[in-house]
């Protein structure tokens, strides 16, 4: 395969890959500030949805009472902010970073709370997900390496893109 094709196939597939994780914190976002099946959006609504967060991220049994609220309130808006950042793909060296950190987390808590042996919904895409094998192997083994991909090809383009640009030759007086 000739070089143009394979670079032009290597961004395809990075546009792809931002394009999916996008959709994946666009979407976990989404189910964590939605309202309750049978209400309309309103601020009491999102409060309560946020609370119901809240009772998942406390099930994992790792933040007090504070830091649970906080996670509970900041992290949907964080995942909304990041999947918007990664469908721009401005900054995606520093976005597919920051996913591919975040979803190691979301991992190291939940492979966590299997190993103690608790039995919690996730709490990744609203209420219902088991933390067990299928939800490691599917972040593990899907979105993980999506992100490190994406995150790897940005930091490539970028070398490449500053390897192709000229340097200025500018003499300071």
């Amino acid at each position: 395969m000739p070089n143009h094709a394979r670079g032009t196939l290597g961004r395809i597939l990075l546009i792809v890959g931002r394009l999916a994780l996008a959709a994946v914190f666009l979407f976990a976002a989404y189910m964590k500030i939605k309202p309750p099946q049978g209400m309309h959006w309103s601020p009491a609504t999102l409060k309560t949805s946020l609370a119901m967060f809240a009772m998942e991220v406390d099930s994992y049994e790792m933040l007090s009472p504070p830091q649970v609220n906080l996670v509970a309130h900041v992290l949907p808006f964080v995942e909304l902010a990041l999947g918007i950042w990664l469908l721009t793909g401005v900054g995606l060296r520093f976005s597919s970073l920051a996913t591919t950190l975040l979803l190691a987390g979301f991992i190291a808590a939940m492979f966590s709370a299997y190993e103690r042996g608790l039995t919690i919904s996730c709490g990744c895409f609203g209420p219902g997900e088991q933390v067990g094998p299928k939800r490691l192997v599917e972040d593990g083994l899907l979105f993980l390496p999506i992100a490190i991909a994406v995150a790897v090809g940005a930091f490539v383009v970028h070398r490449r893109t500053r390897a192709r640009t000229p340097k200025s030759n500018a003499t300071s007086a």
